[in-house]
């Protein structure tokens, strides 16, 4: 029987503005099994990356529960949510996110240092993912010297350094060109199966949504599958 690793019921979130109660959703629930490639689809606005930001324990919902691995994530303490998502979760946004003073290496390389793996463990395991994502030649290169596509390859080997369970993708490709977004968006989905890893994606390109083996569309406040 699958194993059932996340699970959010009765989701609600929304925001006060000048003039109403905008409400984002309501009564979302969702169901992830481990090993899942599960996709989020749906047009610019409609909460996919307010719904990714909260499972993640970036943002907090107006009620209603996100339990991963059996733990409800908004009755954590900062501190505890911090340990957790550095454990549990790795992230790729659609903006890379990388430190500009680090080489493409290095950037892989310090999340692992700064869980407490010794520095050659984490260098080994660096290398080792630069060479997954077909950058070993770029390892010295800083962001500024790396193309918005090798950019997000970086940005994707070092969701993984930690070895979370999960992966959670917002919009990895919204920044991309056509050309680029076709190869991280097959890199994601062929990584995440290789090193056995759940992924949670959120995008607005139905043709990368169409490569999940689990489909969803937010629409109307509603989640609702395919």
């Amino acid at each position: 029987m699958n194993e059932l690793i996340l699970d959010v019921n009765g989701l609600k979130k929304s925001y006060v503005t000048p003039v109403e109660n905008l409400v984002i959703f309501e009564d979302l629930d969702l169901q992830v099994f481990k090993g899942e490639s599960v996709v989020i689809a749906g047009k610019s606005g409609s909460g996919k990356s307010t719904l990714l930001n909260i499972i993640g324990g970036l943002d907090h919902s107006d009620s209603g529960s996100v339990i991963m691995n059996g733990c409800d994530i908004s009755k954590l303490k900062e501190s505890e949510l911090t340990a957790f998502r550095q454990k549990v979760l790795g992230f790729v946004f659609q903006f890379h996110h990388l430190l500009k003073d680090f080489t493409a290496l290095e950037n892989i390389f310090l999340p692992a240092y700064m869980a407490g793996m010794s520095k050659k463990n984490a260098m080994e395991k660096a290398r080792a993912l630069l060479a997954d994502v077909g950058l070993s030649e770029r390892a010295s290169h800083l962001p500024a010297e790396l193309s918005g596509g090798e950019r997000q390859r970086v940005a994707v080997a070092r969701a993984l350094i930690n070895d979370p369970q999960i992966v959670l993708a917002d919009e990895p490709t919204g920044n991309l060109d056509p050309e680029n977004a076709v190869l991280i968006g097959e890199l994601l989905f062929n990584i995440t199966r290789q090193y056995q890893k759940t992924l949670i994606m959120v995008t607005h390109d139905m043709n990368l949504a169409k490569k999940g083996s689990v489909r969803y569309f937010l629409e109307n406040k509603k989640l609702n599958r395919e």
